[in-house]
């Protein structure tokens, strides 16, 4: 019982760390454009293989 003495205020702080990391992705405009990527691979605009 004495290990969960450091073992929760360790998840808390791995916790708070990783709020802290979403919150700072989501400041800086990470997540600006969730549906640009779905439609870019759809689309036929960009091929593989260009024509010569």
């Amino acid at each position: 019982m004495e290990v969960l003495a450091f073992l929760i205020p360790i998840s808390l702080f791995l916790g708070g760390l990783g709020l802290v990391a979403f919150f700072w992705t989501v400041r800086s405009d990470q997540y600006d454009d969730p549906e640009g990527d779905s439609h870019r691979i759809l689309s036929d605009e960009f091929d593989d293989k260009p024509k010569s």
